[in-house]
This record gives C-alpha cells, structure tokens and sequence, in this order.
C-alpha cells in the first residue's frame, strides 16, 4: 500500500512542480518577452501566478506526504532513527523542495501585485531552479556510483524540459484560451509553439542519456518492469509529439492580420495535456522501480515475455476456490491461480469485447439502440466484485473491511468503483438523461485515469520476475485505456466533421481493449 501511495504522491508532486517550474517560464520565455504595445492588455497574468502559487503548494504538501509515507515504512520504532533519517540525501532533497516550493509560492503570490521587484524574480528564479535540482537527489541518479554526476545533470534537464513543455500546456489554455474564449496574436502561439519545441529537444535528449544510463540494451528494455516502462513512455510520448505536431503546423498557418482563438488548437491542447500529464505519472512509477541494469538474477528472458504475448484461445473454466492457497497471502503462484486470473480476465474480455461491437454500431449509425451498450458495464462490474479477489469478501475468509486493508484488494475495489461509474455516467449521457455537455466529460477522464492508475497497479510477489510477468500484459491495456480516454474527449469537444475520426478511434480501440483480455495468458 505504502508503494502504491508513494507512486501517487510523486506523480502528484511532479504534476506541482510542472505547473509551477513551467509557469515561471511561459512567463518569462512567452509572456514578458513577447509583449509589445500591439498585444493585448487583458492578458491574465494574475491567473498564471494564482496557478503557479497552486503548483508551488502541491509539492510542499506532497512531499511532505512523501516524507510521512517513507517514515511510516520504517515501522513504529522510529525515533531513534530520526537522527539518520535527516542525514540522508533523500531526507535533505525533499526537505530542500519543501523549501523551494514555500520560494515559489511566495514569490508568485507577491509579483500577482503587479510588481516588478527585482529581489521577487530572483527569488522565484533561484526557487524554480533549486526545485529541478533537488528533485535530482530524490531519483535513482543520486544512489548511482558511475556517472552520478552526468546522470543528475541529464535529470534535471529531463525535469526541467517536461515542465516547461507540460505545465506550459496548461497555462497556455488558461491564458490563449481562457473561459472567454480570448483572443491571441498568433505571434504569442508561435512563441511558445517554438519554446514546447526546443523542450521537447531537451526532454528526448536527456531521455536518451538516461534509457541508455539505466537500460542495458534490449534485454532490460524488454524484460524487466523498469525497462517496459520506458517503452510505454515512450509509447505515450509518441502521441504527444503527433498532438504537438498538428498544432505546429496549425499555428503557422495562423496570420497576424487578426487575433486567433482557433477551437481545434484548444481542443488539441487539452488532450496534449492529459496524456502529458499521464507521461509523468509513468515518471514517477519508474522512480519506485529498480533501474533495469541492476535486475538481473530477475530478469526476464526475451522468449519468456514473448510467451505472453502469443494467442492462445481463451480458457472459459475456473478451478475451484477450494484449489487455491486463499488462507495465505505469500504462497507461491500456482497453476489454479493462474488459472483463475485467466479465466477472469477471458470473461472480462467477453464484457468490453460486447461493449465495443455495440460502440462502433452506435458511431457508425447503424443502430440507435446500441447507444445502451455503457449497461454492460454493470454487469462486468459485478464480475470483477466477486472474482477479483478470491480470498476477500465475498468468496475468500477475510471481511469486506479487513480485506480493504490489502493494497491489492484495495486497487481491485477501486477499479470496480471506477466501471460502475463509467456505465452509469456514460449510459445517462447516452440516452440524454444527463443534457449537460459537462457530464458527458466523466466518461472519457474516467477512462484515462483508469489506464494511468492500470499503470501504476502493482501486485505483490516475493519473485521480480514473476510480478514482471504478471504485470507487462497490463502496459499495453493501460496505454490503450489513455488512448481510449481522450480520443472520446476529443469526440466530445470537436465540432462536426472533425469529431468523426476521433468516435471511430475509441469505439474501435474498446474492441481491442476486449480482445486483448481475451487473449491474456499467464502460462
């Protein structure tokens, strides 16, 4: 549980410190440095500093969280080891981020009065900087013995170009595109559109370094958790640069004869944002994941992960529960549980594979009543309740609430929490009991923070290698749930024609999601 909540606080202090590093320079970099006479007067500088200040406070808080999280690990017995605690790098990085971000916020919050204090911008300037560089010692670069320094150098450029491109996104849309749909001088776009692109240079560069630093070769890129996880990194990151891509071009072909507010750019933004913001929560779950080149008693081999990708034709009987060790969480794997987690995700496959054939007669057209396919979610739901967790509530010995207690029971639960509400939103959404453009939004988050949180989902093993097994048929599901996501958002928020491919995209991609299931195998 500590890990999972570990993965989360980071993921949430990375998103903070994006906002806030990537703030100060869409301000300086684009703002400031684009202004002239001509430009605007309304454009709401008091807002990107509100939002600066919010980001500077996330990562107090959530390293602070952290911190407490890391103490409650060590067990009860902690306060004789205070004093070694707060002699560790990590101990004194994150100390030195909670700092920094207190910098952040109260400079942001002093130059939102409109001041042009020297002594404020340095501080802010000092503050952002010192937060990249902190951020540094907190992350595998530090506890390296070979290339320590040229590693920490690599992360904090990495850091740094991602929340300049990231957190830049978001104040863009706040700014160029506020809730008045402002216009902009294209100028200012084609600013920042050169800025995310430098970024960009920056981010995949120090990437390299730091893939070629940790992962060595293809063997570690491919079998273990650390090196999958770049790969889906770099999977996501490949959308991004497309999303970046269409809205380069688009902004060029901008004119500066009149103010642009162009609907298409935004709504591209907003999914460029999203999956960016994904992009660092895999970030932050690459930090609780030892570095490939230090795997390798655990290391998977090639042919082995190619063993669960082959098809198989799908397996639709259980074993018994009596077959299954329930009454002890650390027993070995055995072919009854792998049986059984196949079976369960064969029968889930049946559910989305249904889900998306109704989907995709629905966008096309064909049939007007296959917009009730969200109600099978319900039923998938149901499933997942009782088969999920075979020694929990309802078919295990342990009580509903003793098992909660289990970090796995605990992310099964909040899965089936997050389906029943998938089908009930999109459902009412579906058949217009829900008007409200707003709510039809609940669909497509849900499924991106779904994919994002299949992501991070860990299962608890005494084997590397057989928790890497387990887990890296879940990469390609997780990246397809974000995908999923934000394809039906840009349905959603495109106008006619353009919302057409995007429809197609999502309801095809939900019927992959179900045939993947299909063909899950753990043997």
């Amino acid at each position: 549980m500590a890990a999972f909540a570990d993965v989360l606080l980071r993921g949430l202090n990375l998103s903070g410190q994006a906002i806030a590093v990537g703030g100060v320079a869409f301000v300086l970099l684009v703002l400031r440095s684009g202004w002239t006479p001509e430009a605007p007067p309304a454009i709401p500088l008091g807002r990107v500093w509100l939002l600066l200040a919010l980001g500077a406070a996330g990562v107090g808080v959530t390293q602070c969280l952290s911190l407490g999280v890391l103490a409650g690990a060590l067990g009860p017995d902690l306060d004789w080891r205070m004093r070694d605690l707060l002699a560790t790098p990590y101990v004194r990085a994150s100390l030195l981020r909670v700092l920094a971000s207190g910098g952040l916020l109260v400079g942001a919050l002093a130059l939102r009065r409109r001041s042009r204090g020297r002594v404020r911008w340095a501080v802010l300037l000092g503050s952002a900087l010192t937060l990249t560089v902190a951020g540094a010692w907190t992350s595998h670069a530090a506890a390296r013995f070979e290339h320590r320094a040229a590693l920490m150098a690599l992360d904090v450029l990495h850091q740094l170009a991602a929340a300049v491109w990231i957190g830049g996104l978001l104040h863009l849309l706040l700014t160029a595109f506020g809730a008045a749909e402002r216009a902009w001088p294209p100028r200012l776009l084609r600013r920042f559109s050169a800025l995310a692109l430098a970024a960009v240079g920056v981010l995949i560069t120090a990437g390299v370094g730091l893939t070629l630093g940790y992962v060595d070769g293809v063997h570690g890129l491919l079998g273990t958790a650390y090196g999958v996880m770049v790969l889906t990194k770099i999977v996501m990151l490949a959308g991004l640069l497309g999303l970046g891509a269409l809205n380069f071009f688009a902004v060029r072909r901008l004119t500066d004869a009149a103010m642009a507010s162009p609907l298409r750019i935004r709504r591209v933004v907003e999914v460029e944002l999203g999956l960016g913001l994904t992009v660092l929560f895999a970030a932050a779950s690459l930090t609780s994941l030892p570095p490939a080149i230090d795997v390798v008693a655990d290391r998977a081999t090639l042919g082995e992960v190619a063993t669960r990708f082959t098809p198989r034709w799908p397996s639709f009987t259980s074993p018994p529960i009596t077959e299954l060790p329930v009454d002890d969480r650390n027993a070995p794997r055995t072919d009854a549980d792998r049986a059984w987690s196949e079976y369960n995700h064969h029968v889930s496959g049946l559910f989305v594979l249904l889900m998306g054939t109704l989907a995709i007669v629905h966008v096309g057209g064909i049939a007007r009543w296959a917009r009730h396919w969200p109600l099978v979610l319900l039923g998938l739901a149901a499933f997942m309740l009782v088969r999920n967790d075979p020694g929990a509530w309802p078919l295990g010995p342990q009580g509903f609430w003793e098992s909660m207690a289990e970090p796995t029971v605990l992310q099964h639960r909040v899965f089936v929490l997050l389906v029943v509400v998938f089908g009930l939103f999109e459902w009412t959404v579906r058949t217009h009991r829900l008007r409200s453009p707003r709510w039809a939004l609940v669909f497509p988050l849900l499924c991106a923070v779904g994919g994002g949180l299949l992501l991070t989902h860990s299962h608890a093993s005494l084997n590397l290698k057989a928790e890497f097994l387990l887990e890296v048929t879940h990469a390609p599901l997780g990246v397809l749930g974000v995908a999923i996501g934000w394809a039906r958002w840009l349905e959603l928020r495109l106008a006619a024609p353009d919302d057409r491919l995007p429809g197609r995209i999502w309801a095809t991609g939900l019927t992959v999601f179900g045939v993947l299931l299909l063909l899950y195998r753990e043997s």
